[in-house]
């Protein structure tokens, strides 16, 4: 699987084909976007391959580095069957983690989960039921502390991403700046319209039609980072807070496992504040 992204010029698509049909590359899908608002080619190929030459990753990675180097590319070059490594994060609701648990058990999400961690020991007995090592980390007044336990654990167990999963504490701007384009959150879709406690009842007093959810990469402006997916319900005045609780909570655990598992499948771009979601 090739991904890349570069200043958009000619010969970007013949050059990557080039390399891969000289090595008996191939092709099974390619997509390619031109954002030309901000001069950026953004690419995904995922290629079989049907020579000996193609079998070494790392010779590959190296043959391709001068092409990658000649357009100026942030490229990433993996075999598919490399499996992301993630942490979960989470607080007392169990919607989201639960569905993530599931999938992952069911082999739907290829990706590996190397761990939860919780400021609160709710979900210890299902994380563990799966057979995967849970991390209680209670602030206790020491955010700061918290957070570098949090950090070392992310880190000892080589994760790639830190995901979200309704884990309901701001992360400080130190740790959001180490782990950009790293960290995943999901969010109810009322904000910035109803932010604070009981946002389903306000929005309920309100009278909402519209229940959804976004799913958006982690940046200092709280639930403000490139959005990666986004889903929504329509509801009527005979909804009440409970229902729409409950409707919610269902896009909510939808919208984070597709966007999971579009970033395992190495289909999700960053492009400045925005995504370039190859689907």
């Amino acid at each position: 699987m090739l991904t890349l992204v570069c200043a958009d010029r000619v010969g970007i698509v013949a050059a990557v084909s080039q390399f891969l049909a000289e090595r008996g590359g191939f092709i099974t899908d390619s997509q390619q976007y031109a954002d030309r608002d901000a001069g950026l080619f953004f690419m995904r190929v995922a290629f079989e391959a049907t020579d000996a030459r193609m079998r070494d990753t790392d010779a590959l990675r190296s043959d391709f580095a001068a092409i990658g180097a000649h357009f100026a590319m942030d490229w990433s070059l993996a075999e598919a069957r490399h499996r992301p490594r993630m942490l979960i994060a989470v607080s007392r609701g169990s919607h989201c983690l639960a569905d993530l648990l599931h999938r992952w058990q069911a082999g739907m999400l290829a990706v590996d989960i190397m761990g939860v961690v919780s400021n609160h020991p709710d979900m210890r007995r299902i994380t563990e039921w799966h057979g995967i090592p849970y991390h209680e980390l209670p602030p206790n007044g020491d955010k700061a502390g918290q957070e570098a336990a949090l950090l070392e654990i992310f880190e000892r167990s080589r994760s790639d991403y830190l995901i979200l999963a309704r884990y309901m504490q701001v992360l400080s701007q130190a740790l959001v700046e180490r782990l950009a384009g790293r960290c995943v959150n999901i969010h109810h879709s009322f904000l910035p319209g109803f932010k604070g406690a009981r946002p389903y009842h306000r929005a309920h007093e309100r009278g909402v039609k519209l229940i959804g959810a976004t799913a958006h990469f982690v940046t200092a402006d709280l639930d403000e980072g490139p959005i990666i997916e986004q889903a929504v319900e329509r509801v009527d005045h005979r909804a009440t807070p409970e229902d729409m609780i409950r409707i919610g909570r269902d896009i909510e655990a939808q919208v984070l496992a597709r966007a999971v598992s579009w970033i395992a499948d190495r289909r999700v771009l960053l492009n400045g504040g925005k995504t370039v979601v190859f689907r």
